[in-house]
């Protein structure tokens, strides 16, 4: 293990450690910044068990729906500066995709899961998914599986599209460039949506982690392996395999995908999120004001049963918001109660925290159970929150101790 931690934040390293002791850690990075200052830094492990090549500091690798909070913030950078809110209609920036019963999407919509469009029912073209366009043509085309606003799916791999197409329309410019010009180079962040080829020999390949018997059979599992024609169905085996092998692949990691291809480490979502947890700027780089962060941190979408995930879920508009799940004995993710952020399929996580002022980044290549955050990034959230004292998990969420 490398890396270098503050007084007090001690709880931080010893979690690190007892990943790769106890909990089948092979590489990983965390970083956590409090008020800014990077409090925990720490690399360690394999980053490739096939050549036991270590996991450096510079060390990057997939982070699945941890995308999507650099993608929504790509759309609230713009929201900011004027150019749509969140109540716009699609039509205005997108009209073709305003059509076949989704006339009435808005933009917080496409961000909070709700437009009605978590996958697609014909099946995609052989390397679909990494072709913008046609993508985006099939979305527009598709009837939506509810009435939008009616009720919420995670749009799993869709929201790259339905997100990332607003901001090119508006910007003029690809989601992967977007993200680059307007955030990842200012705040200097090892950071890509459309990985350039000369970092390919820095990435981890994933480790996939593979169902034994007697594991507990999730419920979209349960529905997606045994309902053809179902949400969950259509997600797992109409989603173009880059969950399953694309991800390891030159293709899948040059592909702008919105919704799960963005590469990156601890430090570089943690120092995404690091602006809106100090008031939307960070070293004269202004994302956010406060109406805008305020807006990030709401709820605007929550269910007892996602119509993907099968689960309850809270979603702001764009992020995942605290989802304290354990007395359904399910996978969650507690993080702080005004806090927003997203897990990757795996368990990567990156949130930021503007009531306490956190910004916090994991990654790892061996993948965990369920799709959401799993004991490993817990643990090193539960030891962030322990270690700034006079917190605890209440109502959901980690608040200040009543």
């Amino acid at each position: 293990m490398n890396g270098q931690v503050a007084k007090g934040f001690e709880s931080v390293r010893d979690a690190f450690e007892a990943n790769f002791s106890e909990r089948g850690e092979v590489g990983a990075s965390c970083c956590v910044t409090i008020d800014g200052e990077v409090v925990a830094d720490l690399w360690g492990g394999v980053a490739d068990p096939e050549t036991e090549r270590p996991w450096e500091e510079d060390t990057v690798s997939v982070v699945f729906s941890a995308t999507k909070g650099a993608t929504a913030i790509c759309a609230h950078h713009l929201i900011d500066q004027g150019g749509f809110s969140l109540a716009t209609p699609v039509a205005d920036i997108w009209p073709e995709f305003a059509r076949n019963g989704k006339e009435s999407a808005t933009v917080r919509m496409m961000l909070d899961h709700t437009v009605g469009v978590p996958v697609i029912r014909e099946k995609l073209k052989k390397d679909g998914i990494y072709d913008w366009d046609y993508m985006c043509e099939r979305l527009a085309a598709e009837e939506p599986f509810w009435r939008p606003g009616e009720r919420g799916g995670y749009h799993g791999l869709t929201f790259g599209w339905t997100v990332g197409e607003l901001v090119r329309r508006h910007s003029g410019k690809s989601l992967g460039t977007f993200f680059k010009d307007h955030i990842a180079d200012p705040l200097g962040l090892d950071f890509w949506i459309g990985l350039p080829e000369e970092i390919e020999p820095r990435v981890a390949p994933m480790i996939f982690r593979r169902h034994q018997p007697g594991d507990p059979q999730p419920p979209f599992l349960e529905v997606g392996l045994n309902q053809p024609g179902s949400i969950p169905h259509l997600f797992l085996f109409n989603s173009g395999g880059f969950l399953s092998h694309g991800c390891n692949t030159r293709e899948g990691h040059a592909a702008e995908l919105g919704g799960a291809g963005g590469i990156t480490n601890g430090k570089g979502l943690a120092f995404m999120y690091r602006p809106f947890a100090n008031g939307g700027s960070w070293d004269g780089v202004t994302l956010a004001g406060a109406d805008t962060i305020a807006a990030m941190s709401e709820v605007s979408a929550a269910s007892n049963l996602d119509a993907t995930l099968q689960i309850p879920v809270r979603f702001g508009p764009g992020f995942m918001k605290s989802m304290d799940h354990r007395a359904l004995g399910m996978e969650g993710g507690i993080i702080g109660a005004q806090a927003f952020g997203h897990i990757g399929a795996g368990g990567s996580l990156g949130f930021a925290d503007p009531e306490n002022g956190i910004s916090f980044g994991y990654t790892m290549n061996r993948m965990g159970e369920g799709l959401l955050l799993n004991d490993r990034g817990q643990a090193l959230v539960d030891a962030v929150y322990e270690s700034i004292g006079g917190m605890e998990i209440r109502g959901g969420g980690w608040r200040k101790a009543a």
